[in-house]
């Protein structure tokens, strides 16, 4: 029996459902998940305050968790859907892991290390997509942000 491709939008509600938990954990809600042949292998999202450690961003968290599923640090054969663009650092990770694909849904103006300056950060053969759910996950980063201001 054939296994159906699932969709770019399938995997980043997957993510999102990722960066939803970050939310509920008063993390800033970015989540990740990491697949290849169709399968998530991965899932991740901001643990930053629950560890005391700025590194410890959703990219960071699945490319870790990727590498010990696969039991190679590539990740040349996989796509990483995040639900925010990957700061300057996740970016770098990235490129090391030679990561085959990236789907990032909302940019980040501020702290994007993809569409600012550094557009050759990643892998040359690093394929980059972005805006799949957009508004759904803009949305909850913006819904986070507010709930701190109050």
């Amino acid at each position: 029996m054939e296994i159906p491709i699932l969709s770019d939008e399938y995997f980043m509600r997957e993510a999102l459902k990722e960066a939803q938990k970050a939310f509920d954990e008063d993390e800033v809600p970015v989540g990740v998940v990491v697949v290849c042949s169709n399968r998530i292998i991965a899932r991740a999202h901001n643990l930053t305050e629950r560890l005391n450690d700025v590194t410890a961003h959703a990219e960071m968290q699945g490319i870790t968790a990727a590498a010990h599923f696969l039991n190679g640090k590539y990740l040349n054969e996989c796509t990483m859907y995040i639900t925010l663009e990957p700061c300057v650092m996740c970016a770098g990770a990235l490129a090391w892991s030679q990561l085959g694909k990236l789907v990032f849904a909302a940019s980040d103006s501020k702290r994007g290390g993809i569409s600012l300056k550094s557009k050759n950060i990643l892998h040359p053969k690093t394929e980059i997509f972005s805006g799949i759910l957009e508004a759904e996950c803009s949305t909850l980063i913006k819904n986070f942000f507010q709930k701190k201001r109050q």
